[in-house]
């Protein structure tokens, strides 16, 4: 399903001056980061294993800036980790902690942003249907890179019982909440927009 010249969330609210719009691009960037790191250290208890927000906010940045501005948002914010700064899940962060176990989800973040970014553009987030399908790409871009890095550390049956498994139920709900608000926020933005005129 293409929809052409569908916006995105950020594309909405963008200022229409040049002169903001290089302000409004940065500070949005900014802000995505702050929020990555914010849900990293959210932990929300389920059954097998407690979840973190974090890969809840990666798809959602990707659906609300787009491609590029939700990779470049990724970039920065994994960025800030090798720096030492502690935006990651655990209390430390470096480029030691992004080449353990879990640096190849945070791989997976990239590849997420983009590809969910990427059908946002075209009009995914719309619907209940095609953005349970966006989440659901996204999320198999994250496993699998995870799975990747943990398959090389410990064998493929290793990286599917510790790294897939547990995570499924978590991933559905995500998946899930994601699919009730973006199309919901979209009826909203529309109603606002024809009580405007």
């Amino acid at each position: 399903m293409r929809i052409e010249g569908a916006l995105t969330y950020a594309d909405v609210c963008r200022p229409s001056t040049t002169t903001t719009r290089w302000a409004y691009e940065i500070i949005l960037v900014l802000t995505g980061t702050i929020l990555l790191a914010l849900s990293a250290k959210v932990q929300i208890p389920m059954w097998p294993v407690p979840v973190t927000a974090q890969t809840f906010a990666v798809l959602l940045v990707g659906a609300l800036f787009g491609a590029k501005r939700g990779t470049a948002t990724v970039l920065v914010y994994i960025s800030e980790g090798a720096l030492g700064l502690p935006v990651f899940a655990g209390p430390v962060a470096g480029l030691a902690y992004m080449s353990g176990p879990t640096g190849g989800y945070l791989i997976g973040f990239i590849a997420a942003a983009w590809i969910v970014g990427r059908l946002a553009e075209r009009g995914w987030d719309r619907r209940f249907v095609t953005t349970v399908a966006a989440m659901a790409l996204g999320t198999a871009a994250i496993f699998v890179c995870g799975m990747g890095r943990l398959a090389a550390l410990g064998g493929p049956i290793y990286a599917v019982v510790e790294g897939l498994v547990p995570f499924i139920p978590g991933a559905i709900v995500k998946i899930v909440l994601a699919a009730a608000l973006l199309p919901s926020g979209w009826k909203v933005l529309a109603k606002l927009q024809a009580g405007g005129r």
